[in-house]
C-alpha cells in the first residue's frame, strides 16, 4: 500500500505548471503584440507570491501585479527587478516607498493622484502612474464623469515631471461569460477614455484584458494583458486551452476502523452505514480550507480510486468510506489536484458549492497548510 510521509495538510505547488501556463498565455498575448503581466496578489492566489513570481518571469511574463503596495514591495525586497503594478491601497498609505522602489502605482481618483504627486515631489523622483477608468464594473476606478478632471490633473503633473503616465487601464466584469454584451460596452467606454487621454497630450499604454479576455478576445489585448487565475491552471472560460492546475491539496490517513451497518458518522449523524464498511480518518477540515458545505458532496483520491467522504466535514478531520478496502496508515489522500487521473479538482469543489475555483485555491493560504514546491526545473508533460 502507498505509504507517504506528509504534513497533515499540504499544498503541493508545481512551479513547472506555472511556467507552462504563463508561456501558453504569453504566446497568445505575443500574437497580438502585447506583453504579459502575471498577477500574484493574495500571496499568489494561495500558491506563494514569490515562488510564483519567479516561475512566471521564467515563463515569459515581464510584469507582475500585486494588489497593494505591501505585496509589491515584498516582491521588490526579495530581489524581483521586473515591473510591478500596485492598484489598491487605503487612504493612509504612504506612496513614497513604492515610488522609491520603482513600483508602478494606480490612481483611480483625483484625490489619489494628488497624494501620489505629493509623494513623488517629496522623494524627488518621478512616479510611474497607471490611471484606472471604471468602464462598468463599478468597483475600483475613476467614474467617467470625473475622468476628464483626472486626465487634466495627470497631464499637468506629467508636464512638471512629477509623474510619468505609463498607462490607462480598466477591468472587465463579465469576460468569463462568452458573448456577454457588457464586454463590448466596456471596451467602447475604454476607447473613449483613451481618446480623452490622447487629446490631453498623453500617450499611455493600454491594458484591459484579464485571463478570460486573454484567452478569448485578442482584439482587447492592446499593449499588456493581466493574467491571474489562468497562470495557476484554473481556466475561467470553457475553452480547451492546455492549462495545468498548479496546486494539489493532500493529506494522509491517520486512523482506520470498521463500522457496523447502522452506525452513523460525525456531527448530526447525517450519514449512516448501510453495510459493514471500513472508514479512514483524514486530519483535515474546514480550518484547513475544506468547506463544510462539501459535507456528503465530495470524494477524495485514495489508493488509486475515488472514495466518498461521509458525514459532516469537521474543523480538523473528515471521514472516508473505503468499503472493504483497508488503506494503510500514512496512505496519501488527494483532496484536489490536476484531475488527470480522474481525481477531484478545485473546480469540482467550486462547482459543487456554487463558488469559483479562485476562492478554493486562495483558501489554502492558511497557517496549518504547509506548502511544498516541485517542478522547479521541469515543465509538465
Amino acid at each position: 500500500m502507498n505509504q507517504v510521509r506528509a504534513p497533515r495538510a499540504e499544498a503541493v505547488i508545481d512551479l513547472g505548471a506555472i511556467r507552462h501556463n504563463v508561456a501558453l498565455l504569453n504566446g497568445k498575448a505575443a500574437e497580438s503584440g502585447a506583453a504579459t503581466m502575471a498577477v500574484v496578489k493574495g500571496d499568489g492566489y494561495g500558491h506563494g507570491a514569490l515562488p510564483v513570481a519567479r516561475a512566471a518571469l521564467a515563463g515569459g511574463a515581464t510584469w507582475l501585479g500585486g494588489c497593494s503596495l505591501a505585496e509589491s514591495l515584498a516582491l521588490r525586497d526579495a530581489g524581483i527587478t521586473a515591473r510591478i503594478l500596485s492598484w489598491l491601497d487605503t487612504d493612509d498609505v504612504d506612496f513614497a516607498p513604492g515610488i522609491e522602489a520603482d513600483i508602478d502605482i494606480t490612481a483611480s481618483s483625483r484625490r489619489e493622484l494628488a497624494r501620489i504627486v505629493a509623494a513623488a515631489r517629496a522623494t524627488g523622483r518621478t512616479a510611474r502612474v497607471h490611471l484606472k477608468i471604471d468602464t462598468g464594473l463599478c468597483r475600483n476606478g475613476c467614474p467617467d464623469y470625473e475622468w476628464p478632471g483626472l486626465i487634466a490633473d495627470a497631464a499637468e503633473a506629467a508636464n512638471t515631471g512629477a509623474i510619468d503616465v505609463v498607462a490607462i487601464w480598466s477591468h472587465f466584469a463579465c469576460a468569463d461569460e462568452l458573448g456577454h454584451p457588457s464586454i463590448g460596452a466596456q471596451a467602447k467606454r475604454f476607447d473613449e477614455a483613451y481618446q480623452i487621454a490622447r487629446d490631453a497630450g498623453l500617450n499611455p499604454l493600454r491594458h484591459l484584458a484579464n485571463s478570460a479576455a486573454t484567452l478569448t478576445r485578442p482584439e482587447f489585448h492592446f499593449d499588456l494583458v493581466r493574467t491571474g487565475i489562468a497562470i495557476y491552471g484554473c481556466n475561467p472560460v470553457p475553452t480547451d486551452d492546455d492549462l495545468v492546475p498548479a496546486m494539489t491539496f493532500r493529506s494522509t490517513v491517520v486512523l482506520v476502523k470498521r463500522a457496523r451497518a447502522g452506525e452513523s458518522v460525525s456531527y448530526g449523524q447525517i450519514w449512516t452505514a448501510g453495510r459493514d464498511t471500513t472508514l479512514a480518518l483524514v486530519p483535515v477540515g474546514y480550518a484547513d480550507g475544506v468547506p463544510r458545505t462539501l459535507s456528503g458532496r465530495m470524494s477524495v483520491w485514495l489508493d488509486g480510486r475515488r472514495r466518498p467522504v461521509v458525514g459532516r466535514v469537521c474543523m480538523d478531520q473528515l471521514v472516508v468510506d473505503c468499503g472493504d478496502h483497508e488503506p494503510a496508515i500514512g496512505a496519501e489522500v488527494v483532496l484536489f489536484g490536476t484531475g488527470r487521473d480522474g481525481g477531484p479538482t478545485a473546480r469540482e469543489w467550486a462547482d459543487t458549492i456554487g463558488t469559483i475555483d479562485y476562492e478554493i485555491v486562495t483558501g489554502m493560504y492558511r497557517p496549518r497548510v504547509t506548502r511544498r514546491y516541485v517542478g522547479e526545473g521541469e515543465v509538465p508533460a
